[in-house]
């Protein structure tokens, strides 16, 4: 009887149900985190605007993200295991983080001017396109704050659906890579108004206020 008891738990755990609130927490990270305006970003919308290698460009930055976000997960997860110190320490850490972004998010959408216009380029082969964006992902230390120590550290909270909450990141980088790459032409009137921006920045804000008070509540 105890035995069928664990096993139901442990389903009951596995399922989807158990897993969504996990999962939206990473894709609502994932999303505020990557939507600003950055050189990867533009990048991206150059190369979909161009229609230039799409898809390898967008497989590379969202890969790049999903190994870092993985390593940031299982990382943290280890580690904190070792000393459980630190799992408080990095979530009050993360959730400061997180004013701070949010803040500033927040003063770029209050001050405006911040619309992305591509430059022209001329066309380039495959390997100097994914050369430039890998330097762009790997090169980049934000990355590291980002995916590894903020995602990893938010994802503390989840105990045994980190997992889920850490596909949940990974799906917002495919899900928005792609996006931009393959609607970049759809997107280009959008991406070059300020004032678009000004309403994903406030939108940014909010979400990282709302993660940020949820660490410090959790």
């Amino acid at each position: 009887m105890a035995s069928t008891d664990s096993g139901t738990t442990m389903m009951t755990d596995l399922s989807p149900a158990a897993l969504l609130p996990a999962f939206l927490p990473g894709l609502f990270l994932g999303f505020s985190l990557i939507v600003a305006i950055g050189a990867q970003n533009a990048f991206v919308l150059r190369q979909g605007l161009r229609n230039e290698h799409v898809l390898a460009i967008c497989a590379t930055c969202a890969l790049s993200d999903a190994v870092l976000i993985l390593a940031g997960v299982s990382g943290f997860a280890t580690v904190a295991a070792r000393w459980p110190w630190l799992e408080p320490l990095m979530r009050y850490a993360g959730a400061a983080f997180l004013v701070v972004y949010g803040l500033r998010s927040a003063r770029s959408a209050w001050a405006g001017g911040s619309g992305l216009n591509p430059v022209d380029r001329e066309p380039g082969g495959l390997l100097p396109a994914l050369l430039t964006c890998l330097a762009l992902t790997w090169l980049n230390p934000h990355v590291y704050l980002d995916t590894v120590v903020l995602v990893g550290s938010v994802s503390a909270r989840f105990a045994e659906a980190r997992g889920a909450f850490a596909l949940g990141a990974m799906t917002a980088s495919f899900l928005f890579f792609f996006a931009l790459g393959y609607g970049a032409r759809l997107l280009r009137p959008l991406f070059a108004r300020p004032g678009a921006w000004r309403v994903m920045d406030g939108v940014i804000a909010l979400v990282m206020w709302g993660i940020a008070a949820g660490l410090l509540i959790g």
